[in-house]
């Protein structure tokens, strides 16, 4: 009989390490080293638009920023981080049924490595909905989608975001759907769709299809958040651990 699988071929978590003494062996703890230094690396980074706008060329992108000036303030006020900075509003206008925002969040390695992948293959999955320009918005949290969609009048915002970096995962992309953004809205009136980053997590296509099936249902019920469940079948996927 074969042996069982070790535990580790099972789950991206650090489990079943050995033991050195008292301590961990030299290569997990230099392994765990490094996953820390990525997941500040990632926190740390700036927003780098030139990739993004040369991959959704054939689209208009409008770039914004958060009221937190920089990134050392971004991470110590949440706050500034979920209202759109005042000199920016006039950028913004009505254009479509849906706005999608990309914005850094905790995780600009997300953006760069995810975003315009999921972008296009929402494209073309949307061929019946007016799309408005792409915001890129630089220091934003989750709720910075409710000033920009509030003032494109937008039905729906759609936000990209690079999740909290964990250990094992320093590029994870969520994705956040609001029905009628305005400032004020609670997290309860969102719904979410995490730990996007192929191979290791959700696919773009995968991803793709749950977050157009609530678009289309949203459209319909006219709302968003703990009342709108996605009921199609899931696909089991290994956690890729802390993520938020």
């Amino acid at each position: 009989m074969a042996d069982p699988p070790r535990l580790q071929t099972l789950t991206p978590a650090r489990v079943d390490l050995g033991r050195a003494g008292q301590a961990l062996p030299t290569r997990p703890m230099l392994d765990f080293q490094l996953a820390c230094a990525r997941a500040r690396d990632a926190i740390q980074t700036e927003l780098q638009s030139e990739g993004l706008r040369e991959a959704l060329s054939d689209r208009p992108v409008i770039e914004v920023h958060s009221r937190a000036p920089d990134r050392a303030t971004y991470l110590r006020r949440p706050d500034l981080g979920r209202r759109l900075a005042a000199s920016d509003a006039a950028k913004l206008a009505a254009g479509g049924e849906v706005v999608f925002v990309v914005a850094d969040g905790l995780s600009a390695a997300a953006i760069h490595g995810h975003a315009a992948s999921l972008l296009q293959a929402l494209f073309d999955r949307l061929g019946d909905w007016t799309i408005a320009p792409i915001i890129l918005a630089h220091h934003g949290r989750v709720a910075l989608g409710d000033d920009i969609g509030a003032a494109m009048d937008a039905d729906i915002v759609v936000m990209l975001i690079g999740e909290r970096p964990g250990l094992s995962a320093p590029d994870s992309l969520g994705v956040y759907l609001t029905w009628a953004p305005r400032p004020g809205r609670r997290d309860s009136e969102r719904n979410c769709i995490s730990n996007i980053r192929p191979p290791h997590g959700l696919g773009y296509a995968e991803a793709a299809d749950r977050i157009v099936r609530l678009m289309r249902e949203a459209r319909k019920r006219r709302l968003t958040g703990i009342a709108l469940k996605d009921d199609a079948p899931q696909t089991a996927l290994l956690s890729d651990g802390d993520q938020s």
